[in-house]
């Protein structure tokens, strides 16, 4: 698929990244609204609020993970002041409206019921709500408002939050899951993945290795207890196995939480002819 490049206008009316941002891309009717809790008040009298769209509110939850809250409107500014009421977990709200009157009730819970759905395909947020109900709509209407979401999905990124980013996204350039790389030890330690813009995809049902050797740091120690408590790796028997796929910020660290010691993830990760990683970065 031919993929084109795209020209994002930020714009901080405040002049300071504190305040309020606003996110346009050339040619959408659309505009993506980025505000801190505390300066809602300070805002809502401003046009964007007052028209409907969909939002997603930002924060913490009580094991202090990234939590996320994904509602629609058909006036964002009442219902933002809803949730400053209700929901204590958020300090930062984003939401899209359209420029003109293309929004309307039955697409933007078109919206949030798939911006829901993606954001739990990608599993980077809790979020803990009940499945939005999806409307009835013309295979035309889907059709525009799928492209209306993909304008979303793009700013949200470029916003700073990647909740609809899904893991497989971030593959390098070139790189596909038929491009696999392999790190094993004779122990039948086995994981599967590949290089992400973000670091490196260790693939589900991946098999780490459980004893760790004395040279495996206590920060990948950490991680993999993380891992555990959190059920992203379930115990099978002498291993740790992926439930889902994982991120981490290095081939290196990747590696080492495999083979559960130091190790050199260039030179441990290997194509299935045994080409290693590292002739692919130089």
């Amino acid at each position: 698929m031919i993929t084109f490049g795209k020209t994002i206008r930020l714009f901080l009316p405040d002049g300071t990244t504190n305040g309020l941002t606003t996110a346009e891309l050339s040619n959408w009717t659309g505009i993506g609204i980025k505000v801190p809790r505390i300066k809602i008040r300070d805002y809502n009298a401003r046009t964007e609020f007052q028209k409907p769209g969909v939002y997603i509110l930002f924060g913490k939850d009580g094991n202090n993970e990234d939590a996320a809250y994904i509602g629609e409107a058909e006036v964002v500014a009442e219902r933002l002041a809803q949730h400053i009421v209700n929901k204590d977990f958020w300090n930062e709200a984003v939401f899209f409206v359209s420029k003109d009157k293309y929004l309307n009730k039955a697409s933007v819970k078109y919206l949030e019921s798939r911006l829901y759905e993606i954001a739990v395909s990608a599993g980077r947020f809790a979020i803990s709500q009940n499945t939005p109900a999806r409307p009835e709509l013309s295979e035309a209407e889907q059709a525009e408002l799928e492209e209306f979401l993909s304008n979303v999905r793009i700013l949200t990124a470029s916003l700073g939050y990647k909740i609809f980013e899904l893991l497989i996204e971030t593959v390098e350039q070139g790189t596909t899951r038929q491009q696999l790389f392999y790190c094993k030890n004779g122990a039948g330690a086995s994981s599967i993945g590949s290089p992400s813009t973000e670091g490196f995809i260790v693939y589900k049902d991946s098999l780490l290795l459980i004893a760790a050797q004395q040279s495996l740091s206590e920060s990948i120690r950490l991680e993999r207890q993380k891992m555990l408590s959190e059920g992203i790796l379930v115990v099978e028997g002498a291993f740790y196995k992926l439930t889902k796929d994982y991120i981490f910020t290095s081939s290196s660290r990747a590696a080492a939480a495999t083979l559960s010691r130091s190790s050199s993830g260039p030179i441990e990760w290997k194509t299935a002819d045994g080409i290693q990683l590292k002739s692919f970065e130089s």
